[in-house]
């Protein structure tokens, strides 16, 4: 897999991410009864998005042609790739 690659997925779930955290703090101001959760919500939300965004920015140093196998084992790639799956398909916003 190519750094460039990587990268793109990353943008993909900041982008939902972002969508998300908007979306529950909306969704904060539905109810009193249930406000505190959706805030806290966003809160986990952009904790994990100011992750990728670092994340991104490291990969960014990185040349995008070249294999990100170079930079990184086997095993670190797979975990981040289940990471990055986990959070684009929990589609933390659709309630």
């Amino acid at each position: 897999m190519k750094i460039k690659e990587l990268i793109e997925q990353v943008d993909e779930t900041i982008a939902n991410l972002k969508i998300a955290i908007i979306a529950n703090q909306n969704r904060a101001f539905e109810s009193p009864q249930t406000s505190y959760e959706f805030i806290q919500r966003a809160l986990e939300l952009q904790e994990d998005l100011d992750d990728l965004m670092k994340a991104r920015e490291m990969l960014s140093k990185l040349d995008p042609e070249s294999d990100a196998e170079e930079h990184f084992s086997r095993e670190e790639i797979e975990e981040f790739l289940k990471l990055l799956e986990l959070l684009r398909s929990s589609n933390p916003h659709a309630f």
